[in-house]
C-alpha cells in the first residue's frame, strides 16, 4: 500500500526568482500540486503559497520525478507562459536511466496515450482514443545492463516519458508503475530528472535558460 511521505528538507529550492516567476528544483517524492486526499495536501505548490501567495501552476512534474519546474507569480505571467507551453515553444530536456540498451542510439517514440481507468493512475498506449504523444531520445552512455538517455518531449502528456520508454522495451529505473516486477527495487528512486528548460521571459521576452544537475546514479 502506498504511503505518501514527502521529503521535508529542503522545504523547497529556488533556482531563480523575479517579480513575475519562480524557477524551482523539485525533489523526488513530493507532489507538484496537492492530491485529492487530505493526506496528500503537502506539495511543492502548497509550500510555495505560504511565502508566495500569488503563485500559479502552469505545468507539473510527476511526484517521483525531480528537477526544474516553473511557477508564474501573476496572471499576465501565467497567460504568457501558458501560451508558450500550448505553442510548444518551451524547450525541455530530461535525463533518465533505463534498463537495457536501445537498439538505435537516437530515435523517436510516437505513440498516442490515454488514461487507463482500471489501473489508476497509469496511462496506456491506445491507437483508437489516445492523444498524440511524441518523445525524442538519445543514448548518452551505456554501462552493464543500463543506459542513460536524454529525452526531449514534444508533447506533455501525463507519464509520457515513462510510458514511452516502457513501450520500446526500456523502462526507467525505479519505475514502480511501468517497469516489470523483476526491475522494481524498493530502495531505488525513479531515475527521471527534468534537467533543463528554456522559455521567453513573460515580461521582457528575453530568452531564459535554467538547469539543475542530475543527482541519481545507477551502480
Amino acid at each position: 500500500m502506498f504511503i505518501y511521505a514527502p521529503p521535508q528538507e529542503p522545504n523547497y529550492e529556488i533556482v531563480y526568482e523575479d517579480e513575475d516567476m519562480l524557477v524551482l528544483n523539485k525533489q523526488p517524492g513530493l507532489l507538484s500540486v496537492p492530491g485529492r486526499l487530505a493526506e496528500h495536501k503537502d506539495s511543492l505548490y502548497n509550500r510555495i503559497l505560504v511565502d508566495y501567495p500569488t503563485a500559479q501552476v502552469v505545468h507539473r512534474l510527476d511526484m517521483d520525478t525531480s528537477g526544474i519546474i516553473i511557477m508564474p507569480l501573476n496572471k499576465p505571467a501565467l497567460s504568457h507562459i501558458s501560451k508558450q507551453f500550448q505553442a510548444r515553444t518551451i524547450g525541455k530536456t530530461y535525463f533518465a536511466d533505463v534498463y537495457g540498451r536501445p537498439e538505435n542510439p537516437t530515435g523517436s517514440v510516437d505513440l498516442p496515450l490515454i488514461f487507463d481507468p482500471p489501473n489508476r493512475p497509469k496511462q496506456k498506449v491506445c491507437f483508437e482514443t489516445g492523444k498524440p504523444s511524441l518523445t525524442h531520445y538519445e543514448v548518452v552512455s551505456s554501462t552493464g545492463s543500463y543506459s542513460r538517455v536524454k529525452l526531449k518531449p514534444v508533447t506533455g502528456r501525463s507519464h509520457q516519458l515513462r510510458v514511452h520508454m516502457q513501450a520500446i522495451g526500456h523502462p526507467i529505473v525505479g519505475d514502480s508503475l511501468y517497469a516489470q516486477k523483476e526491475h522494481n527495487y524498493k530502495d531505488e528512486r525513479l531515475h527521471l530528472h527534468a534537467y533543463d528548460i528554456s522559455l521567453l521571459h513573460p515580461r521582457t521576452e528575453e530568452v531564459l535558460y535554467f538547469s539543475s544537475p542530475v543527482e541519481f546514479e545507477k551502480k
